[in-house]
C-alpha cells in the first residue's frame, strides 16, 4: 500500500490495512536541544512533518500552496524595543509586545500580549476585503497547471487544497482582525458586523478555492480555528449557530460538490460543544484531540461514531516520564487503530523537556502499533 492507500484505507473503516504515519511537529527550542543531544540522529531532518519525515517514517502528504492570507501583508513595523520586549506591528496587522528571552528560531517562549488589531470599529473591515481578493492570479502557484498534470493526478500521497493553516477558520479569521475580547463582545454589540464577516469570509474561501478544485480533487481541506480552551470553546453553541455553522455548511457543500472527501477541523482545548454542529455542517475530522484538555477519543468515538474522523490524541506530558509510560498510553489506542478513523499523533508541537530519546521511543513504538505489532506494546 502506498500512503494514499493507507490514508483512504484508515478513513473508511478498512480493518487490517496499515495506518498512516502523521506527526504535527516540534517547538524550535526542542529542535535546538535534539540538536545537542544527538546531532548526527537529527541533522538531516526537513522539520516540516506535514508534509513528510523519512527519517521518521512519516507518511507523505502533497499540499497545493494557495494563498488565504492578505494581499497584500501589512507592512511589518517595529514601534518599541528595549533589552526585554520588542513592540510591532505584524503582516496581519496585528500589534503585539513579545519578550525577546528564550527566542530560538522566531518561535517564542510564551505568548505575545496582544495590544491592537486592524479592526477597532465597523468600518474599518472594508479596509480588510481589500486585501482579501478573491481568485486573483497572486494566491495560486505559477506553474498550478503543471502541477496537476505532471503531479496532483498520478499522486501517490494524499493531496491537500493549502497547506497547514492556510485557510484559517471563521472565528480565527475574526479574531485575528478583531481580537478576543473585542470578538467576544461584538457578538452581541455588533451582529450586523459579524454577519457580514462570516458571509465575506465563507464567499472569500469558495471563490479562492473554486479555481483549483474545478481542474483537481482533493483528499481533504482542514479549517485551522483554535475556539477552545481547557474547560470549553470561547463562543457558545447558539452563537456558533447563528453566526458560524451556516456559512461552514455553505462552504463545505461546494467542496463535496468538487470532489473533496474529507473536511478537518482544527481546535486546541476541549471544542466537544460544538463538534455536533461542525457535524450538521459537515465536518468530518476533528484534531489535536487536547488530553490536558480533558479530551479523550474512545470518549468522542464512543459519543460521536464513526462520522467522526480522530486525529491526535497522544498526550505531550507523557513524552517526559519515558518508555515504560510511553508504552501504557500507546496501549490505550489499540482499539481506535483497529477500528480505523483514527491517526494518532502527538496532541500538539512537541515541546522543549522531551528528550530525544524519548521522543524516538514514542515513534518507533508508534510506528509497530500502526503496522499492527501490538505485541511490542506487551
Amino acid at each position: 500500500m502506498n500512503d494514499l492507500d493507507r490514508f483512504i484505507a484508515c478513513h473508511e473503516y478498512e480493518p487490517g490495512a496499515p495506518r498512516p504515519n502523521h506527526e504535527l511537529g516540534v517547538w524550535p527550542q526542542t529542535v535546538a536541544e535534539w540538536q545537542e543531544q544527538n546531532p548526527r540522529a537529527v541533522k538531516d531532518f526537513s522539520w516540516n512533518w506535514f508534509w513528510d519525515e523519512d527519517e521518521l517514517a512519516l507518511d507523505h502528504r502533497n499540499y497545493i500552496c494557495v494563498n488565504y492570507d492578505f494581499i497584500p501583508l501589512f507592512d511589518y513595523e517595529v514601534l518599541e524595543e528595549d533589552e526585554r520586549y520588542i513592540v510591532a506591528r505584524n503582516g496581519k496587522g496585528i500589534v503585539s509586545r513579545a519578550l525577546k528571552e528564550g527566542t530560538v528560531g522566531g518561535g517564542r517562549m510564551c505568548m505575545d500580549e496582544y495590544i491592537g488589531f486592524p479592526v477597532k470599529e465597523p468600518k474599518d473591515f472594508a479596509e480588510i476585503k481589500k486585501r482579501l481578493i478573491a481568485g486573483i492570479p497572486e494566491r495560486y502557484p505559477e506553474n498550478l497547471d503543471d502541477l496537476i498534470e505532471n503531479q496532483y493526478k498520478s499522486r501517490t500521497c494524499p493531496l491537500v487544497l493549502g497547506t497547514n493553516c492556510a485557510i484559517r477558520g471563521f472565528y480565527w479569521c475574526a479574531r485575528e482582525w478583531m481580537g478576543t475580547e473585542a470578538l467576544s463582545y461584538a457578538w452581541f454589540d455588533h451582529p450586523e458586523l459579524i454577519h457580514e464577516m462570516m458571509e465575506f469570509f465563507a464567499d472569500f474561501v469558495i471563490e479562492t478555492s473554486r479555481p483549483v478544485l474545478e481542474k483537481i480533487q482533493v483528499e481533504y481541506v482542514c479549517f485551522n480555528e483554535d475556539y477552545a480552551m481547557k474547560s470549553g470553546p470561547l463562543l457558545g453553541p447558539s452563537t456558533y449557530e447563528t453566526f458560524i455553522q451556516p456559512h461552514l455548511e455553505r462552504i463545505c457543500s461546494f467542496l463535496r460538490d468538487h470532489g473533496t472527501k474529507y473536511i478537518a477541523v482544527d481546535s486546541d482545548g476541549n471544542p466537544e460543544a460544538l463538534i455536533p454542529l461542525m457535524m450538521d455542517a459537515g465536518v468530518d475530522i476533528a484534531w489535536p484531540l487536547e488530553r490536558a484538555s480533558h479530551v479523550d477519543p474512545l470518549a468522542w468515538r464512543k459519543k460521536f461514531g464513526r462520522d467522526l474522523r480522530l486525529w491526535g490524541g497522544v498526550d505531550k506530558r507523557i513524552l517526559v516520564l519515558g518508555p515504560e509510560a510511553i508504552k501504557e498510553h500507546l496501549r490505550t489506542f489499540i482499539p481506535l487503530i483497529e477500528e480505523g478513523g483514527f491517526i494518532p499523533t502527538v496532541d500538539h508541537t512537541v515541546q522543549p523537556g522531551v528528550s530525544w530519546d524519548n521522543f524516538r521511543c514514542y515513534m518507533d513504538l508508534k510506528r509497530e502499533l500502526l503496522n499492527g505489532n501490538f505485541a511490542a506494546l506487551d
